[in-house]
């Protein structure tokens, strides 16, 4: 059951990555409060399945954020797409699973590209107008994978791990700009990333829910709801924290 955050309604809302999984939930259960919402991805046709899915409060931009040099173009698109944004959904994100030993400078490089430094320069474009208004609500997707060990991830944590810090800084650094910045760690969530990883490595999977204290995987909602309330007025003393959606992982033995 979804709860109602009527503030949330008309409110414009930037989500990345949302023609698929979390996004799509995301963007979603926005779409549902009444704001106004623009999701952002490589695959056009993606992009418009899900529009159309989602229903008509969602637009969409077709875009590659690894363009890193050219999001100051997309925070313009999406000022004209649907107005000043006033929440951004950092959710776009790959992964890699592989040996570390294995891995090239390259791959761990387009990791990193796209999980940390594109979430960056899109948050400094975006943040510019919010600092600007003196008003501002950013999310950022984490992984629980930041806050402990997992092998054969190795670009994807240390991206990750420093999308919690640049949660922490920025927070300190715009609060006083009243821009909140808070950051989502999702645990093991049923999703197709998560399908990849897990499907094929039973072991894994077997470890995983093994130490998962409700004893199964999330889903895209739980994540999505979380984003609700980090967005509206009920968490308007929050900037800064990092949430884990994760079903206790994180403390399970």
């Amino acid at each position: 059951m979804t709860a109602t955050y009527s503030d949330l309604r008309g409110k414009k809302v930037l989500v990345t990555g949302g023609a698929t999984g979390l996004g799509f939930a995301i963007a979603g259960a926005f779409a549902e409060q009444g704001s106004l919402v623009l999701i952002v991805g490589r695959n056009e046709e993606r992009l418009k399945v899900a529009t159309e899915r989602l229903g008509e409060n969602v637009r969409y931009v077709a875009f590659d954020l690894n363009n890193i040099d050219r999001l100051a173009e997309l925070a313009g698109l999406a000022r004209d797409a649907i107005g000043e944004i006033d929440v951004l959904v950092n959710n776009a994100g790959i992964h890699l699973k592989k040996d570390a030993l294995a891995v090239s400078n390259h791959e761990f490089q387009q990791v990193v590209l796209t999980n940390q430094t594109a979430v960056f320069a899109l948050t400094r474009e975006v943040g510019r107008s919010m600092v600007a208004r003196r008003t501002g609500n950013i999310i950022m997707l984490s992984s629980m994978a930041s806050q402990y060990g997992i092998p054969k991830v190795m670009g994807y944590t240390a991206a990750k791990a420093a999308v919690e810090g640049m949660t922490r800084a920025l927070a300190v650094e715009w609060s006083p700009f009243g821009v909140r910045v808070n950051c989502i760690a999702p645990g093991f969530i049923l999703t197709a990333m998560s399908s990849k990883a897990l499907d094929d490595d039973p072991e894994r999977m077997h470890r995983v829910l093994a130490r998962t204290p409700l004893g199964r995987l999330g889903e895209p909602s739980d994540v999505a709801n979380a984003a609700l309330f980090l967005a509206s007025a009920q968490s308007k003393y929050l900037t800064g924290v990092v949430l884990p959606v994760d079903g206790g992982n994180a403390i399970g033995f």
